[in-house]
């Protein structure tokens, strides 16, 4: 379930950068979350 709400989130940062919409510094801190979760997954196994 992590993995996905990463996947998900890194893909929402990509889609921000692809069309240059921006909500200030949101999509860089979900692309911060995201990858906190894939090492958080990646230390637990």
């Amino acid at each position: 379930m992590l993995e996905t709400i990463a996947v998900i989130l890194i893909v929402l940062w990509l889609v921000g950068l692809v069309s240059s919409y921006t909500m200030g510094g949101f999509i860089h801190i979900l692309l911060v979350i995201a990858i906190i979760v894939i090492l958080l997954r990646f230390i637990r196994r």
